[in-house]
């Protein structure tokens, strides 16, 4: 069948993901509305968290996770995330499974082995995001996954085909700009043919005059 991908993403009026200030605790509420195997996220947005919440909490104690609880995926096929353990250790999520390729350094692929961190090796020069996700339903028994990334990781799934949904929480803020800092982020279309249509699923107006707006792909 597949994994059911849903793309969630909190933005401005005008599709930007900066400058303006994101109710991320609305964001998660509405995230719950799916319960999820899975989350992934791109590794630069978890190295901009290591940035932005240095102190994050963890559980201490070494106890076992919540079995009900996705696993964390982050594709990092170039191997820069270093603080496996602190993530790890975040009651977010029961695990963490690293998504790399052929051309991931060696020695980052050791390292996640004596971490005890799961890693899918697909791809040649970088992650073939169709057959990592293939294989978390193989290997996980992944069958829904929740996208909390960036425009890039975002734009990947989106020209690739493996989105189903896309839910957005539009902000009353308008940013404007000309660098591209959307929650797509791809090459320019070469013909009408590369437009993702698009199902209104659900609309809303939620607190703060934020609309949830969630679309079925395709």
């Amino acid at each position: 069948m597949g994994i059911y991908t849903i793309l969630h993403s909190a933005v401005s009026i005008d599709g930007r993901l900066d400058w303006f200030s994101a109710d991320i605790g609305l964001y998660y509420e509405c995230a719950a509305h799916w319960q999820v195997d899975a989350v992934l996220a791109g590794s630069e947005t978890m190295l901009a968290a290591e940035v932005l919440f240095p102190e994050s909490p963890v559980e201490e104690g070494g106890d076992v996770p919540p079995a009900d609880l996705p696993l964390l995926v982050v594709p990092d096929s170039k191997g820069r995330i270093a603080a496996w353990d602190r993530w790890r250790r975040a009651p977010y999520w029961r695990d963490i499974v690293v998504l790399c390729s052929d051309a991931t350094p060696r020695a980052y692929l050791e390292c996640l082995e004596r971490a005890g961190i799961d890693c899918i090796v697909a791809g040649a020069d970088r992650v073939d995001l169709r057959a990592a996700l293939g294989e978390l339903e193989r290997r996980y028994g992944v069958t829904t996954l929740r996208v909390d990334s960036g425009g890039t990781l975002s734009g990947v799934l989106l020209r690739e085909g493996l989105v189903d949904e896309v839910s957005l929480l539009v902000h009353p803020a308008l940013v404007g700009g000309i660098s591209p800092r959307s929650f797509f982020r791809a090459p320019d279309p070469v013909s009408p043919d590369a437009v993702i249509p698009c199902r209104l699923a659900h609309v809303g107006q939620l607190r703060g005059d934020i609309v949830w707006l969630r679309y079925t792909v395709g």
